[in-house]
């Protein structure tokens, strides 16, 4: 479960790690949209897992390659934007939040029945 203050950082995070992406999305995945579905920083707000939405993308691992491969300059401009509000910027880690996929699979199941 996490604090308060946990809370508030994922939700900022969040938030400016969306507007940092937009300036990205068009490069790494032309025609697609990239969606920021969710971060949750360690209780210690050292290590941010980010989760991320592709759509439409038939190979999520290589466009997920390419956000890994920026990493540091996306810290960088996060750490821009978050300057006054965190004292350090957490390590990034970028994930795919495939539960859009899932939940597409479920209905096409339930359509079936």
């Amino acid at each position: 479960m996490d604090s308060v203050r946990q809370s508030k950082v994922n939700s900022l995070l969040q938030q400016e790690m969306a507007e940092v992406m937009q300036g990205y999305g068009h490069r790494l995945l032309p025609g697609g949209l990239i969606t920021v579905t969710g971060v949750r920083v360690s209780p210690d707000l050292g290590l941010a897992k980010v989760y991320l939405s592709l759509f439409p993308v038939k190979d999520k691992q290589a466009v997920l390659d390419q956000v890994r491969d920026l990493t540091p300059r996306l810290r960088g401009e996060l750490g821009n934007r978050l300057g006054k509000q965190l004292r350090i910027v957490p390590e990034l880690n970028f994930y795919i939040d495939d539960s859009q996929d899932r939940k597409e699979e479920i209905e096409n199941l339930l359509k079936k029945d």
